[in-house]
């Protein structure tokens, strides 16, 4: 098993920015890539970053490309999302998630492991 926890969440205004980070312990030998979901009212969860638990390979969807960056600490089994230009659309509950098989990054039932989210809130 693998326990995610999620942090860094807030209110902010738009154009600021906000760093998430999502530790995992457990089994994390088993893990080969790491994500981002966010999850507005009303709306399906939807990929916004992955990146690749050992490589350099980072994901990006068009939505957040440019604006937010995903990041990695091995020693720390943390996996960072800074965002940038943030915009009133990027409101949602942002979800750290951990794939261990295969399957198609930017997809929700491509992962294993769920944390319990963080709430973002961008509002003036």
């Amino acid at each position: 098993q693998v326990q995610l926890v999620e942090s860094g969440g807030g209110l902010v205004q738009p154009g600021e920015s906000l760093r998430l980070s999502c530790a995992a312990s457990g089994s994390i030998f088993s893990i080969n890539v790491m994500g981002w979901f966010r999850q507005a009212p009303g709306k399906e969860r939807e990929f916004v970053a992955a990146i690749s638990w050992r490589g350099s390979t980072a994901y990006y969807s068009d939505s957040v490309k440019g604006r937010f960056t995903i990041s990695r600490d091995n020693a720390k089994n943390t996996v960072y999302l800074q965002m940038d230009s943030l915009k009133p659309e990027d409101t949602a509950v942002y979800y750290c998630a951990a794939r261990r098989g295969g399957g198609s990054v930017y997809i929700t039932s491509s992962y294993n492991f769920w944390g319990q989210g963080t709430q973002v809130t961008v509002s003036s």
